[in-house]
This record gives structure tokens, sequence and C-alpha cells, in this order.
């Protein structure tokens, strides 16, 4: 058998394992920047978890805006329901809000510019509240 003229310190029986190319027909082997790696994937990680903070953020706000509605309604129910009111008010009507000289309050059927020449019999115009479903008043002005 003849002897391999190459060193044997400098070749190996399986020629995938190494870490580089060892022909010119080889595929190019680069070693991986594995900071740079970790760091555009942080980087991605932080803009994907940010967009969606931010996207729990406007749910947030939403969530508190519709709750400051809510009581804003619940407020202005408990002072209706406490009023004088001499008819019975009906679900998606429009009503108004007066308060008396003894302060009082009165629930109207008849707008403050409704009133003709001698003006409103009240104190104070307060509101002009519509009757929701729930039973709850909306503040239209």
């Amino acid at each position: 058998m003849k002897e391999n003229p190459i060193d044997k310190d400098n070749i190996t029986e399986t020629p995938g394992t190494l870490t580089y190319a060892h022909n010119v027909g080889s595929a190019l082997v680069k070693p991986i920047d594995k900071g740079r790696v970790k760091g555009r994937a942080v980087s991605a990680m932080h803009e994907q978890t940010n967009t969606q903070l931010a996207q729990i953020q406007r749910q947030m706000e939403l969530l508190a805006e519709q709750a400051r509605q809510i009581k804003e309604r619940i407020d202005i129910s408990e002072k209706i329901y406490m009023a004088d009111i001499g008819f019975e008010p009906l679900i998606g009507h429009t009503y108004h809000l007066y308060d008396k000289a003894d302060e009082t309050l009165v629930l109207a059927m008849v707008g403050p510019n409704e009133w003709g020449k001698e003006g409103q019999p009240f104190n104070n115009f307060l509101a002009t509240v519509k009757l929701l479903s729930d039973h709850t008043w909306q503040i239209i002005y």
C-alpha cells in the first residue's frame, strides 16, 4: 500500500466534522457571532412585546373611559331617581333636570327654552337626559 504524502496530523478521516472548509469546493463556513444573533433576537423581542403592551394600554384606557361613563350614568341616575317626577319616564325619551330654590331636584318634560314668556319656574337647569334601557340615564348636555 502506498503511503499518504500528507502529514497525518493535518488530515482527518471525517472531513464533514471540520469547522472550516477542507477543500476548494467546500461551502464557506463562517463562525457565528453569538452576541450579534442574541442582540437581534432581544431587539425583535422588545419590539414585539412593546407593540403588545401598547395595545393592552389602549384597551385599558378604553375600559377606564367606559367605566367612567358608567359611573357618571350611575351618579346622574341616582340624582334623578331621588328627584320629583310627576310622570312615568319612557325608555329612549329625553327629559330635563332642574333644581328648585330649596335644592330639591325635578325631572320635567319641558326643556329650558320651551317655558314661554314667564321662563322656567325652577332655580337652575342642570342637564338634559335620556332614559336608557338599563334604566340608567345618559346626560345629553
